[in-house]
């Protein structure tokens, strides 16, 4: 999901890499962020600034000069922010797709002098638009959602895939507008929409099948956008998706972009939790080297080191975040190809070996803190039983000074 998850805040780019401007590439305008306002249930825009993602989310508040950055726990490995200026080629393998559509639609279209006024493009070139991903809730009721977008009408949900529904936001009889995809995780990403109609998607059918749904201090806002191109080859830079005009309509294409970015929105929430655990820590090793004890009851540390575990087996065991999707299972190499570009983009790798070393320190220091409490708690019953012998042999001495007249009768 990575910190700041909402809006895309631009800095001035370096000028392009050979490979792109080859291409001819020239960077897009960040989209506006989100401005609140509506009635509806409120996303937050302003969260906690996590080290390694400020790309994103802007901080809660101005800071005072040299307070930009969160801190970080001695010990604890720092995560750089992404470059998200780089330059990532998609497959190839999308220009063949689409060049193939090409020919199809012409030998379709019927032979006339006026050939030449046939248009074979979906959407016009250059079209542009914001995609958002969304991360409310622990998981989605995929029972109740299936009935909601049911509800809603035939668009809103067309295809059925493992860990995802997919639709589109639009009557029967209206042109769509934009893509939807749910995500069984707790995602919704968002191809197209507005802001007023992302949220009319959320709060009337999401919300009602969230579960375990998350703090709205936690919610996770991701902003990207889309760029459909009639020449250029497919690639990712500053945030925005460049893919042929020809593939706007293949919603797999898209589906398989939104795999990956899901995945790295969800992931942004373990970032966060964990590095609220660090904060809350951070303190205790510094403590303990300058006074040689911790003010942190055994019982307090157990809490945390259960903390750990849980987000640790939520991250490696329990979630979909490491895990390639089932989709690509029997979808064609292409698509997780395109996927597996897009995770490279996300740095997704990365950022879970930094998360899995920041729970390794986390572990490795509690563990410590929990053996440093055992410890002094054993010296401290060694001295009760010390002090015990010492009073049973004083008691013991005047029993024998009794007894041999020494004391009086």
């Amino acid at each position: 999901m990575f910190k700041p998850c909402i809006g895309i805040t631009h800095r001035m780019a370096p000028p392009p890499q050979p490979n792109a401007k080859q291409h001819g590439y020239v960077p897009l305008r960040a989209a506006s962020p989100p401005r609140d306002g509506s009635t509806s249930r409120e996303y937050p825009l302003n969260r906690r600034v996590s080290p390694g993602v400020e790309h994103r989310r802007p901080a809660p508040r101005p800071n005072p000069k040299g307070a930009g950055k969160t801190p970080i726990a001695p010990g604890q490995p720092a995560a750089g922010p992404r470059v998200k200026d780089k330059f990532v080629s998609l497959p190839d393998e999308l220009d063949a797709a689409a060049a193939q559509m090409a020919r199809q639609h012409t030998l379709d279209l019927p032979s006339t002098v006026f050939e030449d006024i046939h248009s074979d493009q979906p959407v016009d070139p250059g079209t542009r638009g914001r995609i958002t991903v969304y991360c409310i809730a622990e998981s989605l009721d995929r029972k109740m959602l299936d009935k909601k977008l049911k509800e809603r009408g035939p668009r809103f949900l067309l295809h059925s895939y493992a860990e995802v529904l997919y639709g589109q936001y639009g009557s029967l009889g209206e042109e769509s507008v934009g893509d939807v995809f749910y995500f069984d995780y707790g995602c919704v990403a968002f191809w197209g929409l507005t802001e007023k109609q992302e949220r009319d998607i959320l709060d009337n059918v999401v919300r009602p099948c969230e579960q375990n749904a998350l703090p709205p201090v936690e919610v996770e806002i991701d902003q990207f956008q889309f760029h459909y191109m009639a020449n250029e080859k497919p690639h990712i830079q500053n945030d925005t998706i460049t893919i042929n005009h020809r593939l706007s309509n293949d919603h797999r294409i898209k589906l398989s972009i939104s795999h990956a970015l899901a995945q790295s929105t969800k992931l942004c929430i373990f970032e966060e939790r964990v590095l609220a655990i660090v904060n809350n820590t951070r303190d205790l090793p510094e403590t303990l080297a300058e006074t040689g004890k911790i003010n942190l009851p055994r019982k307090a540390i157990a809490q945390l080191i259960g903390k750990v575990f849980l987000q640790k087996s939520a991250v490696n065991l329990l979630s979909t975040v490491l895990d390639t999707p089932e989709f690509f299972w029997s979808a064609p190499d292409s698509l997780q190809a395109l996927y597996k570009k897009v995770n490279e983009y996300m740095e997704l790798d990365g950022r879970v070996v930094v998360l899995n070393n920041r729970f390794q320190v986390l572990t490795e220091m509690l563990d410590m803190l929990r053996d440093h409490q055992n410890n002094s708690h054993t010296a401290r019953l060694e001295w009760i039983v010390i002090w015990l012998i010492v009073i049973e042999v004083v008691v013991g001495l005047f029993e024998c000074a009794s007894i041999l007249g020494w004391v009086g009768e």
